[in-house]
């Protein structure tokens, strides 16, 4: 595309070594019994990123075995909430001093660019003191009208052993989002990045080691999803999955999580709309729908996939934002202006080509893009920035959750048939509104199926309020203190004051 910016300039040097990611089991870094690795070779420049011990069955088990005892024992769960948020804060005081150092890796392993890989890092510290913050909030419920020889109250206990599996999209915010929210209600945890994305998450181990976090009270398990994560979703030591990737996957968990009926806590797919009506700021909500559709390359949850515009104003509407997707930034992910990089996978950017193909086939316009992208010096791992005008909620493109910077737009005439196209999907992550009219955005509100509402902004997002969806967008919540509860079990404790109890058994 002759008139799209691409960035090929990068000043920062490629590393010389591959990073050695490596098991972190019971507070020591450890290699996979039969000694195997599994490379990751950058997306962007095509350089050895890092070499991962590839765990199996032995690996896991110890996981699980050194995460069991932990909890078991109460050296982490007995813990005053107190104690655990002082060590939970200096994990987030490590994460800002190493947020370059993380940076760095996650770019080269994902193709992100720097600057939202920066962000991304850095901004998990935050996470990290909320939940810590929430350490010292459990409080359950006290009950004294249940007669004068009975006193009850209502506990909130850690639920005990957690696994936690992460994508490859943002693996150290997503690891954020669950793992310190774990440990703040006493539960010890055992952690499976995505064998795509595996340093961040093992470079974790240090800091909490340097922090003070116990031994076994969190383990790192790289690998792949079969056996590693099978394993840590079916182990009947383990007491909950907390588990954020595609809805498919998702479906397997549940079922083998399902036999030892352990609790399943799932954040998965979106196919979320953006609803622009006439009366909005246009301006405003076209940089929204830019940035929405191209922020991590499109390879995020709550990206903005569906454009439903109201058919009055489609037409310009849908100009602004192609001459603003010309204008993004594509290219090398380590230069610090670049805003888009490189898709994670050949096979992903080819999945990504297909959606686009069939569309064009069935009868979408392709208004922009609509096929890969050549970056001088890196390759062909890049999507152009694609827009596709004329798309009908029958075609694929429209439901099914493509993840790439590919946008389609759907048109209306009045906000019930907005609300109808909104709710058309399987997914009910989020959703959003444009228009200057609050009572517009209410309606839109109460009645969009969605986790996540946003009303004249978009992906907004604070560790103080909870994340999830809807529908096949998964169950449970993250973040906030609704994320925290998902990790506390709830125990009534009844006593009876005295001896007031009437005798069951009458002895003569």
């Amino acid at each position: 595309m002759k008139d799209l910016t691409i960035l090929t300039c990068a000043e920062q040097a490629l590393p010389q070594e591959p990073f050695q990611a490596r098991h972190f089991i019971d507070g020591h870094y450890v290699d996979s019994a039969d000694g195997r690795v599994s490379d990751r070779i950058s997306p962007s420049h095509g350089v050895l990123v890092s070499q991962a011990a590839l765990g199996g069955q032995a690996e896991t088990e110890r996981a699980i075995a050194s995460a069991r005892a932990a909890f078991d024992d109460g050296r982490w769960s007995r813990l005053s909430g107190k104690d655990r948020a002082a060590v939970l804060n200096k994990v987030a005081d490590l994460i800002e001093a190493n947020q370059d150092t993380l940076a760095q890796i996650e770019t080269l392993e994902s193709g992100k660019p720097i600057s939202q890989a920066r962000g991304e890092c850095g901004g998990a510290a935050d996470l990290w003191r909320f939940a810590a913050s929430l350490a010292r909030t459990v409080q359950g419920d006290s009950h004294n009208t249940l007669g004068t020889d009975i006193l009850a109250t209502v506990l909130k206990e850690p639920i005990g052993v957690v696994s936690i599996i992460t994508p490859w999209n943002f693996p150290f915010w997503i690891l954020s989002q669950k793992l310190p929210f774990a440990l703040a209600a006493g539960c010890t945890c055992i952690v499976k990045p995505s064998e795509m994305t595996p340093s961040t998450t093992a470079m974790l181990g240090d800091l909490l080691n340097e922090a003070g976090l116990p031994a076994g009270v969190c383990n790192i398990v790289l690998g792949h999803g079969d056996p590693v994560g099978a394993l840590m979703s079916s182990h009947p030591a383990v007491d909950m999955v907390s588990f954020t990737g595609s809805t498919a996957v998702g479906k397997h968990i549940t079922k083998a999580a399902g036999d030892t009926l352990k609790k399943v806590a799932l954040e998965l797919g979106g196919k979320n709309p953006q609803v622009i009506m006439p009366d909005a700021d246009l301006d405003q909500a076209a940089d929204a729908v830019t940035f929405g559709i191209y922020f991590n390359v499109g390879q995020c949850c709550n990206g903005t996939s569906r454009l439903i515009v109201h058919e009055d104003i489609a037409e310009a509407f849908v100009a602004k934002v192609v001459a603003l997707s010309k204008q993004v930034r594509f290219g090398d992910p380590l230069h610090p202006d670049t805003q888009v990089g490189a898709i994670v996978t050949p096979e992903h950017a080819s999945k990504i080509d297909g959606y686009v193909k069939t569309a064009i086939d069935q009868g979408a316009h392709c208004a922009l893009g609509g096929a890969p992208l050549e970056v001088t010096g890196l390759g062909q791992q890049f999507y152009q920035p694609t827009v596709l005008t004329n798309v009908s909620p029958d075609m694929a493109i429209a439901h099914d959750e493509v993840f790439g910077p590919v946008l389609s737009v759907l048109t209306f005439k009045t906000l019930d048939d907005a609300i109808a196209l909104a709710n058309d999907s399987s997914y009910g992550l989020s959703a959003g509104i444009w228009s200057e009219n609050v009572h517009t955005c209410l309606e839109f509100s109460r009645r969009a199926e969605a986790g996540t509402i946003w009303t004249n902004t978009w992906m907004d997002g604070f560790p103080e309020l909870a994340f999830g969806g809807m529908k096949q967008s998964g169950q449970g919540r993250e973040i906030g203190s609704y994320g925290f509860e998902e990790f506390l079990e709830v125990k009534s404790l009844v006593m009876r004051i005295g001896h007031s109890r009437e005798p069951w058994v009458q002895t003569s």
